[in-house]
């Protein structure tokens, strides 16, 4: 996967390991467990872990996953990927993202024991994090897939107390392959002899490979509307599965789709019976936070709107995510919605780009300078069939909206774009 390059002082050590990365595709996580071997095996001594795979929604899944078990009184720790303003972001120890001469001191000690032995930046990382696991005392550790799932470094943990798998869609192709089965096949990988794994609802070819593969792991599969289910009521939502029924509020993280993602991490947590009481998990649910992840912003770029207008963004970036934004920006035509895109090159950018075009009044294409791996902006106009105008800039874009005495501008696509944009809005 890549990652967004760091600044400041983890920027020399990120670019160090750089110069180690294999120079022949391992589709294995040989060099990982090695690597832990050495630093004493501290994924085999974590607290109970959740492990959290899927295409959109298992970020949101992490999310609330997190506010469920700090509602508890727990200590939680998180490992997320790609991180937005910060490479600190990735890792949080019993609440707290690590300070920098914390990671900086861990990352020095994982590259002493690999001793320039061929090794890529997430598989060092991945080290790192469990390593201060081991070293801050905690009650849940949540970690999010970075890639597929079955190769993913962070599969290397044996037993997690459950797992979730998220939404499947086409992303990471090059990599992962270029149909959902394929796609789910890699992530059906974190799948354990009696873990419990809870699913959301998929196309029919990828459960039945999800089924399949949990028939031969051995592996209690929680698929919702079978043995969960999770709906959305006046009031806000209800959960329910074999211990019973939980009328919840609705979730923080706003959008349709994130009443799916606060099911599956409901699912979850209670199957990997951590003991949290029913009041913790509607207090989590109602609480969890997640930038970029239909993000209001007010700061310095949204000053910049009219009065009576609203920014958002949102880091949707792949077809799926298209179509869950879809499904919000119809629940916006009270107003004008200018969409803003910049996409990450490799990424789907039509298929993308198709169920939201049809929603918005206008569409401009943007790429920032210090976005990473940043999609040319002629190439997100063609993507759209000409629909789409240059920015080329999001400032640039802003100045050009057509005046109304309301409306709302959503910045959409790239996490990396996310995170410049975060900067940008900064007060």
């Amino acid at each position: 996967m890549s990652d967004n390059p760091p600044q400041g002082r983890l920027a020399g050590v990120v670019a160090r390991l750089h110069t180690l990365y294999p120079r022949l595709i391992d589709l294995s996580t040989d060099r990982l467990t090695g690597l832990l071997d050495k630093l004493g095996n501290p994924e085999q001594h974590l607290p109970p872990v959740i492990h959290v795979a899927g295409t959109n929604g298992k970020g949101s899944t992490c999310a609330f996953l997190r506010a469920i078990g700090e509602a508890a009184g727990q200590r939680v720790h998180v490992f997320t990927s790609p991180h937005l303003i910060r490479f600190n972001e990735r890792i949080r120890l019993a609440g707290d993202i690590v300070d920098d001469d914390t990671l900086e001191a861990a990352f020095a000690e994982v590259e002493r024991i690999n001793a320039e032995a061929p090794i890529t930046v997430f598989e060092v990382l991945t080290a790192t994090a469990f390593l201060l696991f081991t070293r801050v005392p905690a009650d849940l550790c949540v970690v999010e897939v970075g890639l597929g799932g079955r190769f993913d470094a962070t599969n290397v943990i044996a037993r997690p107390a459950a797992c979730a798998i998220a939404s499947i869609s086409m992303d990471h192709r090059e990599m992962l392959g270029d149909t959902l089965e394929k796609i789910a096949f890699e992530k059906a990988g974190i799948m354990k002899l009696g873990v419990p794994v809870a699913v959301v609802g998929q196309t029919p070819g990828v459960m039945a490979l999800f089924r399949q593969n949990a028939a031969e792991v051995g592996c209690p599969i929680l698929v919702r509307d079978e043995a969960w289910s999770i709906s959305a009521t006046p009031e806000g939502m209800r959960y329910a599965d074999a211990q019973g029924a939980l009328d919840l509020p609705k979730p923080s993280l706003p959008g349709p789709h994130q009443v799916e993602n606060a099911g599956l991490a409901v699912a979850a947590i209670r199957a990997a019976k951590l003991g949290i009481s029913d009041a913790a998990i509607a207090r989590g649910i109602a609480t969890a936070t997640w930038p970029a992840r239909l993000q209001r912003l007010h700061g310095r770029l949204a000053a910049k709107l009219p009065e009576n207008w609203e920014l958002w963004l949102d880091g949707g970036h792949n077809p799926g995510g298209g179509v869950a934004m879809a499904a919000h920006l119809a629940e916006w035509q009270d107003a004008p919605v200018h969409l803003i895109v910049g996409m990450k090159k490799a990424k789907d950018t039509t298929e993308s780009l198709r169920p939201l075009i049809p929603l918005v009044s206008t569409l401009w294409a943007v790429a920032e300078a210090g976005q990473h791996l940043a999609l040319p902006v002629e190439d997100i106009i063609a993507a759209t069939g000409g629909v789409a105008r240059s920015g080329p800039t999001i400032e640039s874009a802003l100045a050009k909206l057509p005046p109304s005495p309301r409306a709302r501008v959503l910045i959409w696509g790239s996490l990396y774009l996310a995170g410049e944009v975060l900067k940008a809005d900064a007060p």
